[in-house]
């Protein structure tokens, strides 16, 4: 038996394949369940987004001052602008990103199997692949829903155009920039969300392994299968995990593809000039504006969405 086999062994229930699952339900399901999510998450994410585009003179310089300009501007509602948009788009990007991520990693745990790696860097590398590869399958329904929010988020503040709801932002995008103004920072955004997706499920997919070798599951000596409070408790971990490693390694170049994104046509910024006016008001920490919101918003959604995506896979296995 060697370690992989011995590991699935132990812990065959702390994780289920994609051919075990019912793909009816576990879509439906899962429709809901981030629906949810996403509506608690929602507002850090608006705050996060103000603090990237924040220009020099602009008086809220920290999260609870964005949060308290928000709420005496536009009371609750406000922290939600641009969720109707995101909403909308977010359930077939979900679709795109589960089924590629799921396939992905059973083709690439199959790849990597002959290298011999430990077990938790067979996972690292499996994991991270298939990351990389749903983001990157995501994006192209991703990165329009993206620009039409961000653009809700912060209209109206620090000199941003004003905006009658997302299909408006879309007219005046297209009126301007074409379809082309839809993508903007699309190149940007595959670099940020890739190796971010692919740190995060790297991140997750090792520290999970590592943790339950610390717990002395993992080898063909181990004891009783884990419970699922055990289980629940080490996914747990493995999402916090995850999400403040990919947040502060990709912060910089989602500030920079904020930035881009949410600029008006008539002062439309180049990456490069955009790099300089970061660096000119800030210095190099200019590029790690909103870590703090970014952070938390990674660890918590990252937590969140992972407890409740495996959940769903166990709500959603076909019985044997």
């Amino acid at each position: 038996m060697d370690a992989a086999e011995a590991h699935r062994g132990s812990l065959g229930q702390a994780e289920i394949n994609w051919d075990k699952l019912d793909k009816s339900k576990f879509y439906v399901v899962g429709a809901g369940i981030f629906t949810g999510l996403t509506v608690g998450l929602y507002p850090i994410s608006v705050v996060k987004t103000r603090l990237q585009v924040a220009t020099k003179e602009a008086v809220e310089k920290d999260a609870f001052s964005v949060i308290k300009g928000i709420l005496r501007t536009d009371g609750i509602p406000g922290l939600y602008r641009g969720f109707g948009t995101v909403i909308t788009g977010a359930i077939p990007a979900r679709i795109i990103f589960l089924t590629a991520l799921e396939t992905t990693k059973v083709a690439a745990y199959k790849m990597v199997e002959p290298f011999k790696f430990s077990e938790p860097t067979q996972a690292a590398i499996a994991n991270g692949i298939a990351g990389m590869s749903a983001s990157l399958c995501s994006q192209a329904v991703f990165v329009p829903i993206d620009v039409v929010s961000q653009k809700l988020m912060v209209q109206g503040y620090s000199g941003h155009a004003s905006y009658n709801g997302g299909l408006d932002v879309v007219r005046q995008v297209l009126k301007t920039d074409g379809i082309r103004g839809l993508y903007r920072g699309f190149g940007l955004s595959i670099m940020t969300y890739s190796p971010s997706s692919a740190v995060w499920w790297a991140s997750y997919g090792s520290s999970q392994r590592f943790i339950w070798r610390l717990l002395g599951q993992g080898s063909e000596h181990a004891g009783q299968a884990p419970s699922q409070g055990t289980i629940v408790m080490v996914q747990a971990a493995g999402g916090i995990f995850a999400g403040a490693t990919a947040s502060c390694i990709t912060t910089p170049l989602d500030t920079i593809k904020t930035r881009l994104q949410v600029m008006g046509h008539a002062k439309r910024p180049t990456t490069r000039q955009i790099v300089k006016t970061l660096i000119s008001e800030d210095g190099w920490t200019g590029f790690y504006r909103g870590l703090g919101p970014r952070f938390f918003s990674m660890s918590a959604w990252g937590t969140s969405m992972i407890l409740a995506y495996e959940y769903l896979k166990r709500l959603c296995a076909k019985e044997e």
